[in-house]
């Protein structure tokens, strides 16, 4: 008897979880508002660089201040996160927003105008504090608005996918801009940007997760946004954004040794390329195994793809290899989203997520430092050591914290998580 031929599987078979995925009312809006939002991320470092390297003629300073407003927003990230989960998102965002909006403005005053140093490092400081973590907030929305934990990976994955979009478009969008028309141009249009996505999201109460007071279970509440699962992700992912940070200036730095170095941007743009598909096809995947063990599987899985840029001897082998270690870095952060998803109360998740995101900051700000020097002392070739010993440290801790994942996830959430499931019922 004859086999029966088996049909290809088609694009609108492997994109339609995403496409149902806005079916959800306001869904659409909310995730294109966060995107529009999140477009800051990329921008402001670069943008900052930029700006003050034109004014003043000094990339250690530059590099300095880009640090500071770094930073602060990776510790504010989870302070606003708390403030959102007691008390809503639409009215602390509203207030972050003016904040932001502000201090950007007054931080581009300054240094336009040359006001003592201590102003700049003052206000970039005060700017980073002021921007939440736009991310976080969408994702909470994501797991508001959808009961079905394999849709809300695919919520994340598609979130992913988001994010390197925003990394793809911000940093030639500023350099342009910060190049071509003034230093300043690039910054202020990333402040713009964010306060008019930041004030759109907020706008959006209907998709809100649903609060509970401040007065209640705030020692409870705090406790669970930092739990073991979390733990152990910020520690990871701080490997994570050691291998991000460090990528980006050692494939600059190679390619310029190789006298292409506009060619950077193409690799860096196919290692963008591995994980946008590997975060689309992890989105629709249907695995095995407990979420921890997914983590588990996709650290490990990070880990040992970057193991290829030890071998990088040339441009092709570079592009080769960045491609396949980039096919590793959506997977770990959709599963890593996913474990924390299952493990914090929806009381305490925004800040749960913006916690995992500040893991992520403070590795991306060590990579892109220790690269640095990394290439000034070893050269560029024998620096690609720097993001494959990272990766590998982010699997190791992986493994090691994994007795801290068989701790049981919290009891199931018996209260409608959104306004959209008390209006749509469910």
């Amino acid at each position: 008897m004859a086999r029966k031929r088996e049909k290809p599987v088609s694009p609108r078979t492997l994109l339609g979880p995403y496409g149902r995925l806005f079916t959800v009312p306001g869904a659409a809006w909310f995730s294109l508002a966060g995107w529009v939002a999140r477009l800051p991320l990329p921008m402001l470092g670069l943008g900052a660089v930029l700006l003050v390297e034109g004014e003043s003629g000094s990339y250690a300073l530059a590099g300095a201040v880009s640090g500071t407003l770094a930073l602060t927003a990776s510790v504010a990230g989870p302070q606003w996160a708390r403030a959102m989960d007691r008390r809503g998102q639409g009215r602390v965002l509203q207030v972050a927003m003016a904040a932001y909006l502000l201090t950007g403005l007054a931080f581009v005053g300054v240094v336009v105008g040359d006001a003592p140093r201590w102003t700049w490092f003052g206000l970039a400081a005060l700017t980073g504090a002021s921007l939440p973590n736009i991310g976080a907030l969408v994702r909470a929305r994501w797991v508001a608005a959808l009961e079905d934990a394999e849709r809300r990976q695919t919520a994340f994955a598609f979130e992913s996918v988001v994010d390197e979009v925003v990394f793809v478009v911000g940093p030639p969008l500023v350099t342009v801009l910060g190049t071509l028309v003034a230093p300043a141009a690039g910054f202020t249009t990333g402040i713009v940007l964010g306060t008019v996505g930041g004030l759109w999201l907020a706008r959006q109460r209907a998709t809100e997760p649903v609060v509970t007071p401040a007065g209640e279970g705030g020692g409870s509440r705090r406790l669970a946004a930092l739990g073991p699962a979390v733990l152990l992700v910020c520690a990871a992912y701080l490997g994570v954004g050691t291998v991000f940070g460090a990528m980006d200036v050692v494939v600059v730095g190679y390619a310029e040794s190789l006298g292409m170095p506009a060619l950077a941007g193409v690799a860096l743009a196919l290692y963008a390329g591995g994980s946008l598909v590997a975060g689309l096809a992890y989105g629709v995947a249907r695995l095995p195994g407990t979420l921890a063990a997914r983590f588990l599987g996709t650290a490990v899985f990070f880990g040992v793809a970057a193991q290829g840029l030890w071998a990088v001897s040339s441009l092709p082998l570079l592009i080769g290899a960045g491609f396949l270690a980039g096919l590793a870095v959506a997977p770990v952060l959709v599963s890593g989203a996913s474990l924390i998803e299952s493990r914090v109360p929806r009381a305490a998740l925004t800040e749960a997520l913006s916690w995992s995101n500040t893991g992520l900051t403070v590795g991306v700000t060590a990579g892109s430092a220790l690269a640095g020097a990394a290439v000034d002392s070893w050269g560029a070739q024998a620096a690609f050591a720097v993001p494959a010993v990272a990766a590998a440290s982010a699997a190791l801790i992986a493994l090691a914290g994994a007795p801290l994942l068989r701790r049981g996830a919290p009891g199931p959430v018996t209260q409608p998580a959104s306004r959209v499931e008390d209006a749509v019922g469910g």
